[in-house]
């Protein structure tokens, strides 16, 4: 009989199937709130700010609220903060290429993939395009694209060491014939059921077409592509709806899922945005806030922000701190760092402490070995611009930043259970 655990991992992997990019991940998102019984918003729109639940979506950002019954001015947030885009790879102008009878795509890396990963398996492309009317449509293909390796016979030292060049190599096919006569973006407009000659602009992405799957001798493992960082988005949308009926007055629950968080999240739709901040005002429009109504909200709330962190690695302990070392499915992780490039401070920790117990959830704590640079998250961006006490934590990962990345069955879940109680206010 499956466990919760594995229930949730199963349905985390058809949220991946179902978001290749982080548009698809944003009206998923929200098309699951609607079948939950959100409300779908326009920002361009009057918002109605009576109790119940919405949920607005810009560009490949969501951000999804909870207005309980009896909240004023002074209400404190909790928000979720989360991101929907992974690093990959985006497509180019002009994107027809080839050569000796391949047709190939022109790409770009997006943030910081590991360029391997992507080798030798079957790829889609997704994301939007922008007609010349302005209407927006999602599209993904099915599998198409693949970056196919140099045959060992043609080099021998490949196992000595593999350095890819990201302009030379990193170049997918997707057919044969004649570059001149193909056309890649007519065939993603044909899947989309539009004229290529009306495509305005395109936002397009590759994504890895291989399913998750839950594997292991226990069933434990969960492989899968966008775990960083969809795994938090999914946790995310199941704890808010969980509590869409039982949310009480001390606090406005939210998710805020950013996009471009891996390549800056300095955008429109990314933390560094005004996303957020609008949202949070229009809220506190409605709820008939002054502006100092507003800060001394912001001065009572609380946002966690969970991004996916490292596990210890059996291949290579060195590159862990020495006394924390994470492992898979020991619990979703704390993340520390001295340099804030994780926002997490006593405060927080003590917060994630309480809410774990209260969940019944164990915990573990992740920082760096010091000679390893640490990465960031959105944390100390809305730390930054909002002021709100943050808390960095994730679910342990290997293989980050993978075109298939590696979780623990029970991690997510977990992740979800304090998510709901964080909510709860």
């Amino acid at each position: 009989m499956p466990t919760a655990a594995h229930r949730h991992a199963l349905d985390l992997g058809r949220f991946v199937v179902a978001s290749p990019s982080s548009f698809h991940a944003a009206h998923e998102g929200a098309r699951r709130l609607a079948e939950a019984g959100f409300r779908v918003l326009s920002e361009a729109d009057d918002w109605p700010f009576g109790p119940g639940g919405y949920a607005v979506v810009r560009d490949g950002a969501l951000i999804a609220w909870v207005i309980p019954d009896g909240v004023g001015p002074l209400t404190a947030f909790r928000i979720l903060g989360a991101h929907t885009d992974s690093p990959s790879f985006k497509l180019k102008p002009k994107p027809t290429a080839g050569a000796y009878g391949w047709l190939q795509a022109g790409v770009e890396v997006y943030g910081g993939p590991m360029l391997n990963s992507w080798l030798d398996r079957e790829l889609r492309l997704a994301g939007r395009l922008v007609m010349l009317d302005g209407a927006e449509h999602l599209v993904a293909t099915g599998p198409l694209l693949r970056f196919p390796q140099l045959a060992i016979h043609l080099d021998r030292a490949v196992n000595d060491g593999l350095k890819l060049d990201k302009q030379r190599h990193m170049n997918p096919v997707w057919g044969l014939g004649d570059a001149s006569q193909a056309d890649l973006l007519g065939l993603v407009a044909r899947e989309a059921g539009v004229d290529a000659a009306q495509v305005g602009g395109y936002d397009l992405v590759v994504a890895d077409a291989q399913e998750p799957s839950v594997f292991g001798a226990d069933g434990e493992f969960l492989a899968s592509g966008r775990l960083d960082n969809l795994s938090s988005v999914h946790a995310g949308l199941t704890a808010l709806a969980r509590v869409l009926d039982s949310a009480r007055e001390t606090a406005i629950p939210v998710l805020a899922a950013f996009d471009h968080e891996e390549v800056g999240s300095s955008t429109r739709s990314g933390a560094s945005g005004p996303f957020l901040e609008d949202v949070l005002a229009r809220i506190g429009d409605g709820l008939s806030a002054t502006a100092t109504d507003r800060r001394r909200a912001f001065a009572a709330s609380w946002h966690i922000s969970a991004d996916a962190g490292h596990a210890i690695h059996p291949n290579y302990p060195e590159k862990h701190d020495p006394a924390n070392r994470p492992v898979l499915n020991g619990g979703p992780l704390l993340k520390i760092n001295a340099q804030q490039r994780y926002a997490t401070d006593a405060a927080g920790a003590a917060l994630w402490a309480r809410l774990c117990a209260e969940a019944e959830v164990p915990y573990q704590e992740f920082v760096s070995n010091n000679d390893v640079p640490c990465g960031s998250t959105i944390g100390p961006l809305t730390a930054t611009r909002l002021g709100i006490r943050t808390v960095d934590v994730g679910v342990p990962l290997l293989s980050m930043h993978s075109a298939r990345e590696l979780a623990g069955v029970q991690d997510p879940w977990r992740l979800a259970l304090v998510a709901e109680r964080f909510f709860a206010g």
